[in-house]
This record gives C-alpha cells, structure tokens and sequence, in this order.
C-alpha cells in the first residue's frame, strides 16, 4: 500500500472508532464528501441520524468531510430550488495564509498569527461590536491553517447575503470615518475600530519615518495599498507617492507628531484626510485587531463548511471544537492544535525526504525545520501531515 492509498485506508480506520460531531438539526444539513483520488465530490447527501453519517464515512475512504451552514426542508434533492432553503448559520472563517506577510511554510508561526485574529475578531468586534452571545458560538479549528467561527442565533438565519456582507464590511473597516472614532479611541476599554485607530496611529507614524529616510519599498506599498482602498470605495482626494512623501516630510515637526500621535489630526491640515485614508488602507491596522475573515463564506447562505471531527485531507490534522476560553492566546490553557488537532497514531514510524524549500512544522513538543533533501524519520501523524501538504515523500532508503 502506497501514495494516497495508504492515507485513504487510515482515514477511515480513524472514523470507525473517532467521537463524531453532531451538527444542530442534521435531518435538514446537505452533506459534501470528497474521496482520496481523481473522483469527483459526493453532493446533496441527507442522514437521519449520526450514526447514518459514521456508516457512510466509514464504507469509502473520504479526503475531506462538509456539512452545509444551510438548512433545507430538502436536503438531497439534486436541483437547489428543489431543496427548500430554511436559513443558515453565521460564519465567519479565518484563514492564515490570506494574511500579508504570513506563509504557511513556517506553520506554527501561522498558526498563532491567525489564532490571535480569531480571538480579537470575537473580543473586539463580533461580541462587542454587535452583542453577539457567546451561548450561540460554536469555536472550531479547521483542521489545517484557521479557525471558523460557527454563529447560530435563530434570529440571524435569514439574513440575506447583502445583510451578511454588512457585516464584514463594518469589520474591514468600509466607509469607516477615523474622526468619528478617535474621540473614543483613547478610551482604556475601547474596543474594535477605536481599539484599531487608537494602535493604527503610531504604526503609521513609525512607517511615515521609514518613508522619510528612504525606504522605497515601503513607499510603494503604501502608495498602493492606498490607490487600492480608495479606488474599492470610489474615493477621490491625494493618493500618489508625492503625496505621502510630502505627509512623510510633515510628521517630521515634533510638535505636529505629537498632536497627531494623541488624536489631533488637524495638525496636518490638508493632509490630514490622507493620512486617515492610509489609516484605514494600511493592513497592519485593518488586520491588526481582527481577521481578515473569508468574506465569501460569510455571506454565502448555501455554504459548504468543514465537519468538526473530520480529518482535513490536506494534512491530516482533526476539525476539533475548543472553548471560546481557549482561543484566547494569553489564556494560561490556551489551545494548542499542533497538539490537540494531532489525530492519527504518534507511535508507528516513518523515513521521509523532506521535498520543500524552508519548511517549519511542530507535532506536540517537536519542532521540525528543514528544507530540500533533508531526512528525518517521524510518527505517522508527522508523516502524513509532511506529505499530504507535499512537502515530503517517503524515502527510497
């Protein structure tokens, strides 16, 4: 047994004996599966029961298991209108590697980027922002590089998708006005945007100096940042390299950077707009206090999400449900899915070659840094984590 076939075959071993999840009213979820190999995706499943889901999963081995956020009165019907849309659940998904200057190559240092922004998007904005309750969250981590945010407040399962992109919108920060928000920002329990000016505002500063003393590349990705914040909102006003090497040049006064570091951005003058639009432009502020949540899947009403409890065949980690307690990273018994999301066997071991460049990954206490060529031998876990994400095989030796 070898290549995918090996994976397939404990897959299914794993659900055989695994707890299984059981989503809230299951009779009226659709069902997603796709099988190891070149098979199209299994669509429009129902089940009565998780049982009936356990004997399905376990007959045919399946890469990857979903549910639908949706609820119908006809879940297996192959035409969508034949299915009778009832409502949906409340997404939200976050992902690391959408995340500028994040790659998933060094996984662990991923990991805990995007597990701070998860936190931050419910602490910050979701509960405080929108009064959402903590009895209807469901906290799961994706099994691979995020976490979802499973909201299922009766009250919002008709939300249409405009509704929902409303939402994300207030989140990343559309049609925010910074001067609205600064009187509140320097309040000691702010929360979500004046949280994120009160912060954003000696970031910029700090990259407004960088600009000054010649950092080019700095330059122009603000200045495009920039174009492309307020191009998406149809914004017109100051927005070229002149433009900020001239606010650059302004920030140099100390007495004016002090205005502006404690809120008083009319000390800049005409150039004070600009420097709320980089503000709000500037990803280090947008996605420093919150996610940057997959829009797509938060207002999409027909949406496919991953089972929790399932194996997530791109890496073989568990979908595993925490408490919102422990999403928090600076709580003392903080979540750790290089652990906890560890499913298949820690003991059986395996010779790989590593076939990436540059790659880190961490299973409990171990760490592994390597890059092409390198040999290690690893439990079945490591192993199937490695090759499923193509960073190994298993060595010819």
């Amino acid at each position: 047994m070898s290549g995918w076939a090996k994976f397939a075959h404990r897959f299914t071993q794993y659900y055989r004996t695994a707890p299984l999840w059981s989503p809230p009213r299951l009779r009226s979820r659709e069902w997603m599966f796709i099988p190891f190999g070149p098979a199209k995706p299994i669509r429009h499943k129902g089940f009565s029961d998780i049982n009936e889901v356990r004997n399905f999963v376990c007959n045919s081995p399946f890469h990857s298991c979903f549910y639908s956020t949706a609820y119908w009165k006809n879940p297996h019907q192959l035409k969508m209108a034949d299915k009778g849309w009832l409502g949906a659940d409340l997404i939200f998904d976050l992902d690391g590697d959408h995340l500028p200057g994040v790659t998933d190559r060094d996984f662990p240092g991923m990991i805990e980027v995007i597990q701070e922004q998860a936190w931050s998007l419910w602490n910050d904005f979701l509960e405080p922002d929108f009064g959402f309750k903590q009895e209807y969250l469901q906290v799961t981590f994706s099994g691979h590089r995020g976490f979802h945010l499973h909201y299922r407040d009766p009250k919002y399962f008709h939300l249409d998708s405009e509704a929902r992109r409303e939402l994300v919108s207030h989140i990343r920060g559309e049609g925010v006005e910074v001067t609205d928000v600064l009187s509140r920002s320097n309040q000691p329990n702010a929360v979500g945007w004046p949280k994120r000016i009160n912060s954003g505002i000696s970031s910029i500063v700090s990259k407004l100096d960088a600009i000054y003393a010649g950092d080019t590349k700095l330059l122009t990705t603000m200045t495009n940042n920039l174009q492309e914040m307020l191009d998406r909102e149809g914004i017109r006003g100051l927005r070229g390299k002149a433009s900020v090497e001239k606010l650059s040049e302004l920030m140099q006064a100390e007495g004016r950077r002090e205005r502006v570091l404690d809120g008083r951005l009319s000390a800049l003058n005409n150039h004070a707009l600009l420097f709320q639009n980089i503000l709000r432009a500037d990803s280090g502020v947008v996605l420093g206090s919150a996610g940057e949540t997959d829009e797509v899947v938060t207002i999409d009403t027909r949406r496919q999400i991953r089972w929790p409890g399932s194996l997530h065949g791109k890496c073989g980690l568990r979908v595993t449900e925490l408490p919102l307690s422990r999403l928090d990273p600076d709580s003392s018994n903080s979540f750790d899915c290089l652990s906890e999301g560890i499913a298949l066997s820690r003991e059986k071991e395996y010779e790989l070659e590593i076939t990436a460049e540059d790659v880190v990954a961490r299973f409990d206490d171990r760490l592994i840094e390597a890059t092409i060529g390198d040999e290690l031998t690893i439990h079945e876990a490591g192993a199937t984590f490695l090759i499923l994400k193509g960073w190994a095989r298993f060595s010819d030796k």
